[in-house]
């Protein structure tokens, strides 16, 4: 077996998130998302599009960091409101990385504590109020501990979620569609009771009671099983690297763990 990065295993499993997608704008927000996207677009769903960062449709996903000599080929324009078009139409698929996320799928960028005093003032809610109830939606998180997978609400909701107390009317938005939570100890869905947060795998090495102890939520189990997260292959870590050739994906998790803990 090949050695592989934590960020490398989380690139090749988020890249499923968009594996059954139609021809649908395949987004991917902060580095290890983005690289998914790209990944997923190679391997899983060449009829994703994707966008070269900037306001172009790229034929192929675009390596990250500085281009050199690297020219993408172009197939469309793509300004915002064509990209909007796609949006609100929901043909997107966005994979997002907010500061917290609650049992409901509501997800905060916008402020830490009280919104009038804040500890920390971020981002604002942006356009994930109306991402949430025109798209599918995925998560991803570098460090999974009770600071970002809170107990009760996010200090401030920016993000529809499988909440009814928070629907307009008591009826749920017609786009509303979570699927994966990807964190840097298991991946997660909505496919629980009641679209309850459920474990789909766990990383190599990690027990179900650390992820547990470092959730501020129950998390759902199928039968009581747990399952191990696929490594990624031979040829995923090829495309991997090949749309990273700076290697930024080492720097986003804290000192680059490996792949399987064993390894460290």
């Amino acid at each position: 077996m090949a050695r592989y990065s934590l960020a490398e295993l989380i690139v090749a499993r988020a890249a499923k998130a968009w594996a059954g997608d139609p021809e649908w704008l395949a987004t991917g927000i902060t580095p290890l998302p983005r690289l998914a996207a790209g990944l997923a677009k190679t391997l899983h769903n060449p009829a994703l599009m994707i966008t070269d960062g900037e306001n172009w449709f790229a034929r192929d996903p675009v390596p990250l960091g500085p281009r050199g000599d690297y020219e993408p080929v172009i197939e469309g324009w793509a300004p915002y409101l064509r990209t909007f078009d796609n949006l609100w139409c929901g043909r997107r698929h966005a994979m997002v990385a907010p500061v917290q996320i609650d049992r409901f799928g509501q997800a905060n960028i916008s402020v830490i504590g009280e919104h009038a005093h804040p500890k920390a003032a971020l981002l604002g809610a942006r356009g994930f109020p109306g991402n949430s109830i025109h798209h599918p939606n995925s998560f991803f998180f570098p460090a999974h501990n009770k600071r970002a997978l809170v107990e009760g609400e996010v200090d401030y909701v920016c993000m529809a979620g499988y909440n009814p107390a928070r629907w307009p009317g008591g009826r749920k938005p017609f786009k509303l569609e979570l699927r994966l939570i990807v964190t840097n100890l298991c991946v997660m869905d909505f496919g629980g009771p009641d679209h309850a947060i459920r474990l789909v795998s766990l990383h190599p090495g990690v027990p179900l009671a650390e992820v547990e102890h470092n959730t501020g939520f129950p998390i759902h189990l199928d039968g009581g099983e747990t399952v191990e997260t696929a490594p990624p292959t031979d040829e995923e870590l090829a495309v991997i690297a090949r749309l990273d050739p700076h290697n930024i994906r080492a720097t986003i998790l804290k000192d680059n763990p490996p792949g399987r803990r064993e390894w460290a």
